[in-house]
Parts: structure tokens; sequence; C-alpha cells
């Protein structure tokens, strides 16, 4: 098959993957430990107001240093870590990857980049694709689970992804190459100081990958560019300007559903996309309150070439003026605002919409005596077509001592249809259209964690509940053959989350995850497809004088899947670099470190053992 190539980067050469995947492998027995180092105090952002994250519910965060250490390309490999999140990818590279989070189906998490929705707004649930999402720029990814609507409004029942891209001061570049013909490569360059930044970053991945069909034969590669610019400008005291802008084009050879057994298989498909998302903000500080107005907008475009050709188109654009200031000598913290949101898009059937809410919101953190934390939000969207929604959630820490923290969360959440739904695409009926009104979600959660006195050992257990009610769902009558969306399901998940971190010494650390997800229809008492009932992760690294490396193992158990259960898995990915001056690195990686043949959704393909040696610098 001929392919137009987006981008030519350069291929280093293979023979050196011994000895690198060596290093890898080695330890160092003369490795010091820093007598200082301890588990951080981390900030969750997305909240709104700053809170500690082994304090807030449902909260998770992956800092720079953390995608360094794993050698993560793609927002996949981060969130595959994180309990309660199914990854659903329909072909290793490229494929088409929705994230269920809780048991909250497609479009019912909020993805955010530097504060930008993200969604797709011709996505029939109004999901976001990760496939392309690639972290070479990323500063922190936030992972906010359970109902957030009452902080960032429709479209986060399952909860909040934030994504947040890395100011550079100075100059950053990778360069990679692998089995599979694959390479990837990176440059970032800036200039950071107290007044003004400016950051442009570029990135990109090659591969000519493994078949989508895992019986199909043929390789079906896949090719993505991002590019990012960043920047700051503080004129004078008290004002702010800043902004940034991502651009992604991506190109990936698919499988299809050929005549006449209509079964997956080889096909020459081909699916590309390009999609760019910003923001531009002013900050003026007057009095204690800090006013913020921004503007951000999204915009995507892809399109499918095979038998059954698509194209679809979609933007969103968002208003928002936010404040927060503190209170009560310091004692409370207070964020509000409003906001106006437009999306849009145009579907292959021709049909198109545009819909919008209005919004006001206000969130207050405060502490009720000694040891407790109180956090409560409150949120009210108007939307053009179906109606209003008031969303809220309370949160409440108590510190027990003895290093252990009760945690508490009670919120509700919203998702207004889609475009696809609210113009009934594809819809058929001898009757009246029936009204679709938003879907809606309650959540529970409680967590106990623990921290030693050393600060070397934490962790938190979290037992939680999500319902969710008036799901949307395509029906079709095979009587009448009539065929809409309507208001009908109503889904119910409970679920335990483990996670904990240890520091071993002589330079090794451990973590792990796990997540038990009881996610079920609650008409049926069926389980949800695509989510697996038990999930966990686990992490071993070691840090010496010039050795790093990483072993991560994942697990999940079978899930039920369309057509049939998918078997359950165990993978391993190994990644190591070593030092050779300290701005220069050499890096390795084994993916599938086993050589496990398995799937992520029942019929697609998965590559077996893979290898790559690379180079960083810093500079």
């Amino acid at each position: 098959m001929k392919r137009q190539s987006i981008l030519t980067l350069p291929t280093l050469a293979m023979g050196a993957s011994a000895l690198v995947i060596g290093l890898c492998l080695a330890g160092k027995a003369d490795a010091r430990e820093d007598p200082e180092t301890r588990l951080e105090d981390l900030l969750v952002h997305a909240t709104r107001l700053h809170q500690i994250q082994s304090q807030t519910p449902g909260s998770r965060v992956f800092t720079a240093a953390d995608i360094e250490a794993r050698g993560a390309r793609f927002a996949v490999d981060l969130l595959d870590e994180v309990p309660g999140a199914a990854i659903a990818r329909t072909g290793a590279f490229g494929g088409v990857s929705q994230l269920r989070l809780r048991g909250a189906g497609p479009g019912k998490t909020l993805v955010l980049i530097d504060g930008v929705p993200v969604n797709d707004p011709a996505d029939i649930n109004g999901a976001y694709d990760f496939a392309n999402l690639s972290l070479i720029d990323m500063e922190r990814v936030e992972v906010l689970s359970g109902p957030q609507s009452s902080l960032w409004g429709s479209d986060a029942i399952g909860g909040v992804i934030a994504f947040t891209t890395r100011e550079v001061d100075g100059l950053r570049a990778e360069l990679e190459a692998g089995s599979l013909n694959t390479q990837r490569g990176a440059l970032s360059v800036g200039r950071s100081g107290d007044r003004s930044a400016l950051s442009l970053s570029v990135s990109g991945f090659r591969t000519d990958g493994v078949s989508a069909a895992a019986i199909g034969t043929e390789d079906d590669g896949y090719e993505t560019l991002t590019t990012g610019l960043r920047g700051r400008l503080s004129p004078v005291d008290g004002v702010g300007l800043d902004g940034a802008l991502r651009w992604t084009k991506s190109r990936v050879e698919i499988d299809g559903f050929p005549a006449p057994a209509f079964a997956l298989a080889d096909t020459d498909d081909v699916s590309k996309g390009e999609s760019w998302s910003g923001f531009g903000r002013m900050t003026v500080q007057t009095g204690g309150v800090r006013h913020r107005l921004s503007l951000s907008a999204s915009d995507l475009e892809r399109e499918t070439r095979s038998d059954y050709a698509s194209r679809f188109q979609g933007d969103r654009q968002v208003w928002r003026w936010d404040l927060d200031g503190t209170g009560g000598e310091g004692r409370l913290n207070w964020a509000a605002g409003l906001e106006r949101r437009t999306e849009a898009a145009d579907l292959d059937s021709g049909l198109s919409d545009e819909l919008g809410t209005t919004s006001a919101f206000g969130t207050v953190q405060f502490p009720v005596g000694p040891r407790v934390t109180l956090s409560a939000a409150l949120r009210h969207d108007d939307t053009d077509d179906f109606g209003s929604a008031t969303t809220g959630r309370v949160t409440a820490h108590a510190d027990l001592g003895a290093g252990f923290g009760l945690s508490g969360a009670w919120g509700t959440g919203f998702r207004a249809p889609s475009v696809s739904q609210s113009v009934c695409d594809f819809c058929f009926s001898s009757a009246p259209l029936p009204a679709l009104v938003p879907e809606e979600g309650e959540g529970h959660e409680v967590a106990l964690g623990w921290t030693s006195a050393d600060r070397r050992l934490e962790g938190r257990v979290t037992l939680y509940r999500l319902t969710v009610e008036n799901q949307i769902v395509y029906r079709f009558d095979p009587v009448t053959f009539d065929s809409v969306y309507i208001n009908l399901d109503e889904t119910e998940t409970d679920g335990v989350e483990v996670e904990g971190r240890a520091l071993l010494g002589a330079g090794f650390d451990l973590s792990l995850s796990y997540g038990w997800t009881d996610a079920r229809d609650a008409t049926t008492d069926l389980p949800l497809l695509r989510v697996p009932e038990h999930k966990g992760s686990l992490g071993l690294g070691y840090v010496g004088d010039r050795l790093s490396t990483r072993l991560t193992v994942r697990a999940e158990s079978d899930q039920p899947d369309s057509g049939g259960t998918r078997d359950g898995f165990v993978t391993a990915d190994l990644f190591g670099s070593w030092a050779l001056t300290p701005d220069i690195e050499l890096t390795g990686r084994i993916d599938n470190l086993a050589d496990e043949r398995f799937q992520r959704v029942l019929g697609y393909g998965e590559p077996g053992r893979t290898v790559a040696v690379g180079v960083r610098l810093r500079y």
C-alpha cells in the first residue's frame, strides 16, 4: 500500500539496542540515595482552588517527572495506571481510543488541554479520542474521578482529565527508533523569565504498525505530527497576558468490515484527522482578587476513506470570566465565574446544528475546626435547547492523626445531548421524535488514606458509587423499523480503588494501583460493555547516579464486549535511561516484555514484544 508521509524523522542505528537495553537491566552498586528524599504533597489545579492531592477524593496527578520516568509517549500510557479507568482502543497505533471512567460511557468524561474543552462535538456521544494525544510537551496530567459538573459543566459525569502543557526554558530534544520501523522525534525550545515567556514544541511519531484486525496479516501504519506554542507577558505589575495553541495532524490505516462476511478483516481503509485547540487570557489582580477573562476554542476534522466513507467536523468556543481570592484572614479560599459555551458540528449525513450553554459557578474551601477542611461547589447551566441543570459537589477531609486521613465527597453531574443526538442523525420514525433531556449523574465516595511519619510510604483506599440516569441510547424497533434516540437507560457502578507509593531505599521506589469496577445496567442487571471488573498496575523504579529504570506491569480481567467476551491479560513494559552527561541521556525501552498476545477490544490486534533505543538532550 502506498502512503504519503506527513512527517520524516531520522532513523537511529539499531545496532546500539543491545548496549542500551543491557544498561537498562543492569544495576549500579554505588548509587547514592538522597536522605532528604520524601514523597511530595502534590497540588490539584483542576479543582479551580488548589488542593492537596492526598486530601482530594478521586484525584490523581502525574508530573513531568512521572512522564519521563515511564517513558510515556501518549496519554493512554499514563491513564492505563488510573484505577477505574477503562480504555478501549480499536488498533494498537492510532486506533480510536476512548475512556470509560468509573463505568461512565464515552462522552461522560470531560477532557481539557490548558483549560480548553476538547471533546469531539461531532462524535455521537461527544467523546474524546486519546489516540493522537502526545505527552511530549505536557507538564502535568490530572484525573478527577466522579461527577465534576459543578466545576466544569456538561460532559463531566464520570470525571475530568486535565492536561497542562509545559513552559520551556532552554532546549529539549528526543529521538527514538525501534521495532516495526517506528521512529519518534521531538524538539522544544523556549525562554522563560519573570515577566515573559515563549515556548515552541514540535513532535512526530510514525510506525509501520501491525494489523488492526487480530486475524489480519497486513500491517496498518500510523503517523502523527503535533506542534505547540505557549507564551505569557506581564507588561505591568498586576496584569498578565498568556495563551497557547496546539495543532495535531494524523493518518492511520485501519481495517474494516468487508462484504460478504462483514467481519473485521484486512482492508485498505484510511482515517485522517486534523485538530487544533488554544486559548487567550488576560489576568488582572486588584485588591486581593484575581480576575481572568479568557476565550478558548477547539476544532476537529476527521475523514475515513473506505467503502463506507465518512467526514465529520466540529468546533467549540468558550468565553469565561472567573475570579478568585481569599477571606477570613486567609483561612477561606473561593472562586467564581461566568461562562458562555457554543459548539457546532457538521455530520456526514449532511445534518448540522449549533448548541449553546450559559453558566454561572462558584466554589469555596474553608476549615471547620483544626483538623477538618470542607469544600463546596455549585453551578447552574442553562442550555439553549434542553433546559437547565443545577449541579453541586461537597468534599471534606479530616485529619485523624497518626498519619491517617478520611475524605468524602458527594456530587452531581449532567451531560447535554450531543449534536448527533439533537438532530437525530440516522433516525427514522413514523411518529414525532421524542424530546431529549440531559443525562444526569450522582456520585458518592469515601476514602481512607495513610502517610508514614517519615513520608516514605503512603496509601489510599476509596469506595464509591456512581449512578447515571436518563442515558441517551439509539433504539431500533424491528417491527416498525423506527430508529430514534431516547432517554432510557439507568446505569450504576460500585467500585473500590486502591493506590500506594513507597520509597524503598537504595534508589528504588514502588507504586501500585488496583480497581474493582462493578458497572451494570440498572434495568437488566447486565454488566456494561468494555469495562473490566478488575484492573491494576505495579511500577518498580530505580534512580541512581546515571542509571534510571522503571518496570511497569499492567493487568486486566475478562470484560464483556460487542459479540462476546474479551480475555484478560497481563503485560509488562521496561524503560530506562543512562546519563552520558548532565545534559545527554541514552534511552531504551522494551514494550510487552513477555511477548503477550492480547486484545484491548475484542477482534483488534496488539503488537508483540517491541524494542526501541533513543537519546534525550536537555540544555
